[in-house]
């Protein structure tokens, strides 16, 4: 369990307001996890969007479609890079208008609204530093139904799939996974397909892809259905697959709403909002659990407010409240995989549209992707529920690493950790006689107090590329670990301790 699911639903009599100062026990259960995710929890998306794309007026894609988007500009390469690897989701809601082309092309055609061809590249760094999920169009040989316009019947036709998945071996690029459709499944968005003919379009995907590559220790795993989550059409399609056609069930997650919304950066800001969509994440787990135990939720996509983003709150700070706390929250309900909609693209990239500089949601997916490891630990406080609070397994080298999530504007929390099998605080030094040990703390805060600053700090110092221009290394705080953390208003926080003592971390 976590801080989110221990919140009191009648709130803190302070809440927002000028609370000052409130010690906090924060309980960690290092005996057993309670959750596990893939190695590489941290996932970005590509979008086919063309530079055309505009939602309210504001047309914020530019040359960030994948179409469109330069590989091999420096910054966008290092930013990738950092992750050494990460994970990059290629689809979004044009993928099902897409079918490629193989060979030589003396020019790629024009994007059309209902069919696109696109002329196969790839660039050579993806093999190295990118675990690719590569999406299949699922509606070619499908027709439109007569009855309803919106649903797409018939059997999948695989040729073109089969064609990339050809290609692509024959030039030895290595693909991860690959995902059948985008946004086809319950309600559908623009096009939906029946569970039934689903399931049995991804199961013939998945012999396809057996059949290709007969090495299982190198075969791509196949994903679905990446869409919005219906529960009668997600247990009928769970229940019409076999043991081993689907690795990954992938739904995607909008729960702030649209873009233009003015109220948007309160909804951030509200703990009992973001905790509404817990019962969603925790039914899809239930789901797969009962009916695909061998396979596992995944966050295909995950954009926070939906149409392209919020261009005065999706890029800033205050995002961050929302992303960081849905990265915790579907960790501790088993979620293997969260793809953040998107690596560049839309008003809620991780990097920014033109200039390819990071967001500040980019330093906390990178501190995520370096310090938390994939056993997910229970935590607990009793504190007001605007302090969130996630721990994991150290990813690298002993310990547990802590997030803490301070949402309040006016309230500065100081922090004991706290071992649960014997409830004192985990460290305390005697002095003359044990040698003080520290602990690794990074505080993200934003620039000049502004949440609504593009700006991010670490440690006080702004978070800025350097002149190659790489990513700037993220020194943390030593600090005395025996001495409490002090969480202030608006400030996002990772804390490595090695002195935790975490049975389960080994």
């Amino acid at each position: 369990m976590s801080s989110w699911a221990n919140s009191d639903l009648n709130g803190s009599p302070c809440m927002q307001c000028g609370c000052g100062n409130q010690d906090v026990k924060l309980v960690v259960n290092g005996v057993t996890s309670i959750a596990t995710t893939d190695n590489n929890f941290i996932c970005a998306t590509l979008d086919w969007w063309p530079a055309n794309k505009c939602n309210y007026g504001d047309c914020p894609w530019g040359q960030t479609g994948i179409l469109n988007l330069d590989l091999s500009n420096k910054i966008l390469t290092n930013a990738i890079k950092a992750f050494n690897p990460l994970r990059i989701r290629l689809g979004g809601s044009v993928e099902d208008q897409i079918v490629y082309q193989f060979g030589k092309q003396k020019k790629c055609p024009h994007f059309k609204k209902r069919e696109g061809l696109v002329l196969i590249t790839y660039h050579p760094f993806l093999n190295t530093i990118v675990k690719l999920s590569f999406g299949l169009n699922a509606l070619t040989g499908k027709k439109n139904s007569v009855e309803d316009k919106l649903n797409w019947v018939g059997n999948w036709n695989p040729k073109n799939a089969i064609s990339l998945m050809k290609y692509t071996i024959s030039k030895g690029y290595k693909i991860d996974s690959y995902e059948l459709g985008n946004e086809l499944c319950a309600e559908g968005i623009g096009a939906r397909v029946d569970s039934v003919q689903y399931a049995k379009d991804i199961t013939r995907l998945r012999r396809i892809v057996n059949l290709l590559y007969p090495d299982a220790s190198r075969r791509p795993k196949v994903l679905g259905p990446g869409g919005f989550y219906g529960k009668e059409w997600f247990q009928s399609f769970l229940l019409n697959v076999a043991p081993g056609v689907v690795d990954g069930v992938t739904h995607h997650i909008y729960n702030l709403g649209a873009g233009v919304d003015k109220d948007l950066i309160n909804k951030i800001q509200d703990p009992y909002f973001l905790s509404q969509v817990a019962e969603t994440f925790k039914s899809v787990a239930q789901a797969v659990e009962e009916f695909t135990p061998w396979a596992a939720p995944w966050v295909g996509e995950a954009g926070g407010a939906y149409n392209s983003g919020s261009k005065d709150v999706s890029r800033t700070f205050v995002n961050g409240f929302w992303y960081l706390d849905q990265l915790g929250m579907t960790s501790t309900l088993n979620h293997k995989v969260y793809c953040r909609q998107t690596l560049v693209g839309g008003n809620y990239g991780l990097l920014n549209t033109t200039t390819f500089i990071p967001n500040p949601d980019y330093y906390g997916a990178l501190l995520w992707h370096r310090l938390m490891g994939s056993k997910v630990l229970s935590v607990s406080h009793e504190g007001s529920p605007f302090l969130r609070a996630y721990a994991h397994c150290s990813k690298n080298g002993p310990g547990v690493t802590v997030l803490l999530i301070n949402m309040s504007n006016s309230t500065t929390f100081n922090i004991s950790l706290v071992d649960d099998m014997n409830l004192n605080p985990i460290l305390k030094t005697v002095p003359g006689r044990v040698q003080k040990t520290m602990r690794e703390e990074y505080h993200l805060t934003p620039k000049d107090g502004n949440i609504q600053s593009d700006v991010v700090l670490l440690n006080g110092t702004p978070l800025q590329l350097t002149k190659s221009p790489d990513i700037p290394e993220m020194k943390p705080q030593l600090i005395d670990a025996s001495s409490p953390i002090i969480a202030k208003p608006d400030s996002i926080i990772f804390i490595h301790t090695k002195s935790f003592k975490a049975p389960t971390c080994g």
